[in-house]
């Protein structure tokens, strides 16, 4: 029966599902058009399936990220461990590796593209040998939606609902943004005669202003208050809409919308969105501010030394900061006070092995603290370069998670900004943060050789310690500013450290 069946055309069957073309008999096979077109669907049955590229978690606390730049194009070659896109995170901007190998199908996301999703699916990879023009695109509905896409409605009480809008069958129901809704109900527009501008059909603040511009041109007599001659009123007020006088919850008469070309209204405000990194701040500096006890400490320290020091130091063409010298003499403070390396766990006190000083370093994106590890067993110069590698990085925001994730004490320098002083905000789960201002010339007493007394110039730098109550107390905190002054009153001992 096998034999018959062989005969009766299995073999030309299994030469077609092997990707070979049919044959006919006496050696004749189908033309390359025409008749193999009407089998070709049998091999699209056999394909690999395409390999998924989802958005992948490059930080503890990322929780969506923004597409910067696709490094590699469509039909390409990519192997696994190839940089294949640019993504912001809520720390920096990270470079995200291949896991698979194979050609970039298909890119579902592109650059420029924010608050993406975790999970969500941002492209389409093909083994090598497919046909990666003709792979298939999954369903829109089942990938994840970016952040932005979604309708929010704000913190605050509001019941009103937009205006409804008749849709024809077929199409999708229109969604406003919580500012188009706003100016939508105020002025009772109708906002299905306008092309919604924003990502997957949203009716933006843009398109609702444009709308209400055009309503204002129409009839101008609308932005007129009414005022009477005979008993004037110190102040105008404009007609209340329908729209806005049967709105479930109480509205301001005079709403807050903008109009290019006329002055601004009372509370009349500018959107700006959040980026990443700004909602990361916002969220550790609330949790930091609200569960951890703050306490503060403040000391004096005479910079005399270190300057004498940095100018010998500049003529043998060695150049370190005094904020080097901090970093140095936080570390051996540290070393000599390990009570003070620790942190709070949630049910204790759990004293840090390692000792890791993370630096503030402002960006144009917000603030971020790199790493400089294992800062005790560094020289000063060492601190210098890594600081300064670690600075550059940040602001170019090329730092690499391992780079900022963790650290065991925080150091804020704004003396270079001409603060003399300040309280700085513990950054959690560490215990501490010194807050360092500018150098400043102060005129002190002093004892010469032969005891007489005289006013001598000194160069002092206030530091303040904001410590966790839980972890290290007044006094533990009192020793470690002192024991933190007289090592930066002695650079030479910290350059021998």
């Amino acid at each position: 029966m096998a034999a018959s069946w062989w005969r009766s055309g299995g073999a030309g069957v299994l030469r077609l599902l092997r990707g070979g073309r049919p044959v006919l008999g006496a050696g004749q096979a189908l033309p390359a058009r025409g008749g193999w077109r009407l089998l070709h669907g049998t091999q699209e049955l056999l394909a690999t399936p395409a390999i998924k590229v989802l958005m992948p978690a490059l930080s503890p606390t990322m929780e969506e990220g923004n597409i910067v730049k696709w490094l590699k194009k469509e039909g390409e070659m990519v192997n696994a461990g190839d940089a294949l896109c640019e993504i912001e995170t809520d720390k920096a901007v990270v470079t995200m590796e291949s896991s698979d190998d194979g050609i970039l199908a298909k890119i579902l996301v592109e650059e420029g593209t924010k608050n993406v999703r975790l999970g969500s699916l941002i492209g389409l990879l093909v083994e090598e040998g497919q046909d990666w023009k003709q792979v298939e695109i999954p369903d829109q509905t089942s990938l994840a939606p970016p952040a932005a896409a979604v309708t929010s409605t704000p913190a605050s009480p509001s019941v009103s609902a937009p205006p409804k809008v008749e849709h024809q069958p077929g199409k999708l129901p229109l969604r406003l943004s919580p500012a188009a809704r706003n100016i939508v109900e105020t002025h009772g527009l109708d906002p299905s005669s306008v092309t919604p501008s924003g990502p997957r059909g949203i009716f933006t603040k843009e398109d609702a202003l444009k709308l209400l511009q055009g309503k204002q041109k129409g009839k101008p007599s609308e932005l007129k208050p009414v005022v009477s001659p005979a008993a004037p009123q110190p102040t105008a007020v404009p007609s209340v809409s329908p729209a806005a006088a049967v709105a479930s919850y109480p509205r301001p008469t005079v709403p807050p919308v903008s109009t290019p070309g006329q002055p601004a209204a009372p509370g009349t405000f500018t959107e700006i969105p959040a980026s990443n990194i700004r909602r990361v701040i916002a969220k550790r500096l609330t949790e930091s501010k609200t569960t951890i006890p703050h306490a503060y400490a403040a000391a004096d320290c005479d910079i005399d030394a270190i300057l004498k020091l940095r100018s010998e130091l500049a003529k043998d063409d060695i150049k370190v900061s005094v904020n080097d010298f901090i970093i140095k003499a936080a570390a051996v403070t540290l070393k000599q006070m390990p009570d003070v390396n620790a942190a709070w766990d949630g049910e204790g006190c759990r004293q840090l092995q390692s000792i890791d000083i993370s630096i503030a370093v402002a960006t144009d994106r917000g603030l971020i603290t790199p790493i400089i590890k294992d800062v005790p067993a560094k020289g000063i110069q060492e601190i210098a370069a890594s600081a300064k590698a670690l600075a550059k990085k940040a602001r170019d925001g090329k730092l690499l998670p391992e780079e900022y994730q963790g650290g065991t004490f925080s150091i804020s320098n704004l003396g270079m900004f001409g603060i003399n002083d300040f309280i700085a905000v513990i950054n959690p789960p560490q215990a501490c943060i010194l807050a360092v201002g500018r150098a400043r010339p102060e005129l002190k007493i002093v004892e010469d050789e032969e005891g007489n007394e005289k006013l001598q110039q000194h160069q002092l730098m206030t530091v303040t310690l904001s410590s966790d109550g839980r972890v290290v107390d007044d006094e533990l905190a009192s020793k470690f500013l002192e024991t933190f002054k007289a090592n930066i009153e002695n650079p030479i001992r910290l350059a021998l450290c």
